[in-house]
């Protein structure tokens, strides 16, 4: 994965709907009726197209260049081995002077994201419990597809897995240096690092022993729940990759994740390592950093507590 900020396609609502239009249309051969923009972070944009007959996908515009194999490959991958309803792959297209940013459609999962479902969120501890196991055991069904190597699901070619995320890491904590220095970010975030990866070989001591293929983005925002506030799909993997099954857990602890207890019941029933919650804190506090050199946009309700988290994990090290 490439450390560096990214200067995305200009997009607007209204020119990703006009977009999304032609796209689907000519994909499918059917005439669209309705076009809703259903939202995006950095680098996308999601439209859903409803056709004559009925029938609805999602188009959704890539605004960085390079992520349009991947992502399609990821999502295919994904679904064939996920026991959770994915999307389908319909089409993908290459920009052009037509329209100018990637772009694929893909089978549209009814419902909502599980973050904006309130009556879930105060659901009973039993209810909260039974939605939980649901969604560690896609999880994991994912977790048991395995490679012989670590690394990017294009090219796994890494004996171990910190001979992938150790330079990764390392190349994050750099840019945050340099992002310090130079006053876009605030110096105490970069402390907090440096002094986690002082204690980088304790913190991944353990051996991870298999290599197993991660979501790479599964928190509440991409769990998508239906009316009846059951599990109806698991939606936007990102930088998918052969990985500790563990760099797939940290985000169970974002936004309302806790709320759900999604790490510990993962830990219950498939195990973790020692360090499992000193790996949580590195695995959170490196990828937000990531996101923020990326994007250049820093979400302090989200940063903050995981700066924290590493602060106390560093404490009993």
């Amino acid at each position: 994965m490439r450390v560096e900020r990214i200067i995305p396609v200009e997009l607007t609502q209204k020119q990703a709907e006009e977009y999304a239009r032609e796209a689907a249309e000519q994909a499918v051969s059917k005439r669209a009726t309705r076009i809703k923009y259903l939202g995006g972070g950095s680098f996308g944009r999601a439209v859903k197209v409803q056709f004559e007959d009925g029938e609805s996908i999602v188009v959704k515009f890539l605004r960085a260049g390079g992520m349009l194999e991947k992502e399609v490959h990821d999502l295919r991958l994904l679904k064939t081995n996920c026991t959770v309803k994915m999307p389908s792959v319909i089409f993908s297209r290459k920009k052009d002077e037509v329209i100018p940013a990637d772009c694929y459609g893909m089978e549209l999962i009814e419902g909502k994201p599980m973050i904006y479902d309130s009556a879930l969120y105060f659901a009973s501890k039993k209810k909260r419990r039974a939605i939980a196991e649901k969604i560690v055991e896609g999880l994991h069904s994912l977790h048991e597809c395995e490679s012989d190597k670590f690394g990017d699901t294009l090219n796994p070619d890494c004996d171990d897995w910190l001979d992938y995320y150790r330079p990764f890491a390392k190349s994050v904590l750099e840019k945050a240096q340099e992002l310090a220095d130079s006053g876009e970010l605030d110096k105490r975030i970069v402390e907090v690092m440096l002094s986690a990866w002082k204690k980088f070989d304790i913190i991944f001591e353990e051996k991870v022993q298999k290599a197993c293929l991660i979501h790479g983005d599964l928190n509440v925002v991409n769990i998508m729940v239906d009316k009846a506030h059951e599990l109806n799909g698991f939606i936007d993997p990102l930088n998918s990759c052969y990985a500790d099954r563990e760099y797939d857990l940290f985000q169970f602890y974002n936004l309302t994740g806790k709320r759900f207890s999604l790490g510990e019941v993962y830990a219950e029933k498939y195990g973790v390592s020692k360090r499992f919650y000193d790996k949580m804190a590195f695995y959170g506090l490196f990828n937000e950093v990531f996101c923020y050199i990326k994007s250049g946009v820093l979400v302090d309700f989200i940063m903050r507590p995981l700066v924290k988290n590493m602060q106390k994990r560093l404490k009993g090290l």
